[in-house]
């Protein structure tokens, strides 16, 4: 009898399997390579970075101007001519094409840690590609019709910053375990070199980040001011339909410093209140009067403007997502909303809150155009309204407005120097918050100029220009606003050196302890002999680089000893299968004792 030599059989390696299977469909082993990646693939994965890095930005971006999401649907309705929530869809959208794209990179980087070669799918290539491309698309059509929006991108940096440090150091901290990796294997000092230098070159940069980050809220507690007042935008549009009584209400009931409203005028020589041009997106006129519909508000007389309903709108759109949140007498007094007149919220707000006023040009047509300006003042008057509570904004016949009610606060829309300011008697400023920094606000208010931002509905937000010095902000979202008792975060400067110097101390000890693991764990395998192998396979050694070597020198065994023969029949015969070598005994055939 001759005794066979104890062969080997591949046991499967699930995770393997599943990691070459979902991002090359390579499932089997014999498609598994550890052969170098080719160029094209290296572009390929150079091409998933840059979509990462720009999907990774975009989403960030989209996330944050949530702030500004239903001034971005009324800009596409003002384009489309009808009202559609387009914000959420869009942020569902990125989310998901972000976290595919992150998919793909974990699992091209575990390539690249494992040692195998990376071949992606040709699905995935054309995903990848389609990803690229409609970010690419986003951000143009933003920069072309939005492109005063990247400046939130700066803005929200300031609140984020901080902590995105600390992300970016866990993550390039966590990434040395494989460029480590690579250092190790390199043969050549010239690659080691440019791994080490350019790994390096990226870590000291990120360690030197906080020098640049300035945040008005890396502050001592005791110099933080006081909380900024809040206006209410169009009453409180998040919990009934904007420029309603209703809504007006709404505000009133949470004690808010005041409340933003425009006003124009009908055909008849009535102040009523509405923000666009036209009544088709708050109002049934495309039902009650469709021959009538595009045409603009004030070229309606008050007889027809009272009938129409201001309410159905909201519950039907919910353009802030709330209805959910209404009761059932909400819901039906919403229901059954119609436009308000400028005389029915003076009456509301006498003697309790401010209004800030502005006043739409009219048509050139319109019968009243000439005297718009002293009906609505005369209307303000005679309602007994407290002047130093109205906050003028319109910026025509500024001085008649002056001699008639010098108890108005004139306020402006228009950012100019502080002695051009003073010259025209502005009081206040009514800006965008894109359009002020925290060294503006300061600036103002050593002229004793304050300063009203619009529109801020995130707390995030409100906490920054909190932490500037703002004195107050206009708001869709007051309801929430008027509960923040304090800042989101506030933070010493002290005490934000000591937890950025901690974190970098942190992170390159670890490093520097990663690269010292991998030298010595990798370092050494490239001077096994086979001899040296056996040996390490028999004290059973779990180095992934001594089997891969074993299984080559079993293999080169095996085809010396077998020549012209069917070499899988032969293999099959003595017990060999598709995975990871182990022993087997060997098989003798059924009466013959072996061969």
């Amino acid at each position: 009898m001759v005794r066979h030599q104890p062969l080997q059989y591949y046991e499967p390696q699930l995770c393997l399997s599943c990691l070459t299977g979902i991002y090359g469909c390579r499932w089997k082993r014999y498609q598994r390579s550890h052969d170098d990646t080719t160029p094209w693939e290296r572009l390929w994965f150079l091409i998933l970075i840059f979509t990462f890095f720009l999907t990774l930005t975009w989403f960030y971006f989209w996330w944050e101007v949530d702030n500004d999401y239903n001034e971005f649907n009324w800009f596409l309705y003002n384009r489309m001519g009808y009202w559609s929530d387009w914000s959420i869809p869009i942020l569902l959208t990125t989310a998901t094409g972000f976290t595919y794209i992150t998919g793909l990179l974990i699992l091209a980087l575990c390539h690249i840690a494992v040692g195998q070669q990376m071949h992606l799918h040709w699905l995935h290539k054309v995903a990848l590609t389609v990803a690229l491309i409609a970010t690419l698309v986003a951000v143009s059509s933003v920069t072309q019709l939005w492109d005063d929006e990247w400046a939130v991108l700066l803005i929200s940096l300031q609140g984020t910053a901080p902590f995105l440090h600390v992300g970016a150091l866990i993550a390039v901290t966590t990434l040395s375990w494989i460029v480590a990796g690579q250092f190790a294997r390199a043969e050549k000092v010239s690659s080691q070199m440019v791994i080490f230098t350019a790994y390096f070159a990226v870590v000291f940069v990120l360690y030197l980040i906080p020098l640049t980050i300035s945040s008005p809220c890396i502050m001592e507690k005791k110099d933080l001011g006081p909380k900024p007042a809040i206006i209410g935008h169009r009453g409180a549009p998040m919990l009934a339909p904007e420029h309603t009584l209703m809504s007006f209400q709404k505000a009133r009931e949470q004690k808010l410093y005041g409340v933003q409203a425009d006003v124009t005028i009908s055909l008849d020589g009535v102040p009523f209140l509405m923000h666009d041009t036209t009544l088709r997106r708050t109002t049934n006129v495309d039902e009650a009067l469709p021959e009538l519909a595009r045409r603009p508000a004030s070229m309606f007389n008050w007889t027809d403007l009272k009938h129409l309903n201001s309410g159905e709108w909201f519950l039907k759109t919910d353009p802030f997502w709330t209805v959910h949140s209404l009761s059932a007498s909400d819901y039906r007094e919403a229901q059954n909303q119609s436009i308000c007149k400028l005389t029915d919220l003076l009456e509301l707000a006498k003697g309790n809150m401010t209004l800030l006023l502005n006043l739409w040009d009219l048509p050139h047509d319109h019968p009243h155009r000439g005297t718009f300006f002293n009906i609505t003042l005369d209307a303000i008057l005679r309602s007994g309204h407290p002047q130093h509570l109205v906050m003028w904004l319109p910026s025509r016949q500024r001085p008649l407005v002056e001699k008639v009610a010098p108890g108005f606060q004139q306020t402006s829309d228009i950012k100019e120097t502080i002695a051009s300011l003073r010259r025209g008697h502005i009081q206040k400023l009514n800006l965008r918050y894109t359009q002020v920094s925290s060294q503006d606000i300061r600036d103002c208010s050593a002229w004793n100029l304050s300063v009203n931002l619009y529109t801020v509905n995130e707390p995030w937000l409100f906490s920054l220009l909190w932490c500037s010095g703002v004195q107050s902000v206009t708001s869709d979202n007051s309801h929430t606003l008027s509960k923040v008792p304090s800042p989101v975060w506030i933070m010493a400067p002290d005490e934000y050196c000591l937890i950025w110097i901690t974190a970098d101390l942190v992170s390159f000890t670890l490093i520097v302890g990663i690269f010292v693991l991998q030298k010595w764990r990798l370092g050494s395998i490239r001077t096994y002999n086979p001899e040296q192998i056996m040996l390490s396979a028999a004290v059973r050694r779990t180095s992934r680089d001594v089997k891969i070597m074993k299984e080559k020198l079993i293999f080169s065994e095996i085809s010396d000893g077998v020549e012209n023969t069917d070499d899988l029949s032969m293999c099959s015969e003595n017990g060999f299968s598709n995975d990871v070598l182990t022993p087997v005994e060997p098989k003798t055939r059924p009466g013959r004792g072996g061969r």
